[in-house]
């Protein structure tokens, strides 16, 4: 069984750092998508400029973490499937940056019977994404605790997807008084919600994966 943190300690300390840095910014997501949606625009803008730092903070630890591997020829047969790994988790973070910053540009006004069903789908990505860390963290210590850590993972996505659905539903079959370009725009930030979800998805199905690749 492999323990990336035994062999390398220097690289174990900048994947727990880049684990950091994606914690705090699916943190700032939900924050952030909670306060657009309440109005709390100097909170808000607030989660924005701090979404942004950490995500090129993510990024420079993930391009260390990668000259590391290449640079002393770390775990040769799954050093491809870890980076791998590691760039999807790096995409919960894009994935949630995306969303807070097309809140910013774009403005969509949330009509208020469904601001509840919308602070629902964030939370329940929020927690798809927040509950992919653990299982990624762990992973690297000891691969045989992922499988029971990813289940949260695959239950709070298949949520988002139900969410997802009953407010697209919502909006183009009860709300007669928004213009089509309304419906789709708000269409277009139920799916941003949800790939953050979808995107904790892809990491967890990763991991076992990988976790089946190492017992081989």
């Amino acid at each position: 069984m492999i323990n990336i943190f035994k062999t390398s300690k220097s690289v174990a300390l900048s994947i727990d750092e880049f684990f950091d840095k994606i914690d705090l910014g699916i943190l700032n997501f939900t924050k952030g998508a909670n306060n657009y949606i309440n109005n709390n625009k100097v909170e808000f803008d607030q989660n924005l400029r701090t979404i942004n730092i950490l995500e090129k903070e993510a990024d420079t630890v993930k391009r260390k973490i990668e000259n590391l591997f290449y640079l002393h020829s770390l775990m040769p047969h799954y050093s491809s499937d870890i980076l791998n790994l590691l760039e999807s988790v790096d995409d919960i973070m894009d994935m949630s940056k995306d969303v807070l910053n097309q809140f910013d540009v774009e403005t969509p006004n949330i009509p208020e019977l469904i601001k509840n069903d919308f602070l629902e789908l964030i939370s329940v990505s929020y927690k798809s994404a927040e509950n992919v860390i653990p299982a990624a963290r762990i992973f690297f210590t000891s691969p045989d605790e992922v499988k029971d850590k990813i289940q949260k993972v695959l239950f709070y996505n298949r949520e988002a997807d139900v969410l997802s659905n009953n407010i697209k539903r919502k909006i183009f079959q009860e709300f007669d008084s928004l213009r089509l370009s309304e419906k789709i725009h708000l269409r277009y930030f139920t799916l941003h919600i949800e790939q953050v979800s979808d995107a904790a998805k892809k990491v967890a199905h990763q991991l076992s994966s990988l976790v089946i690749k190492i017992k081989m």
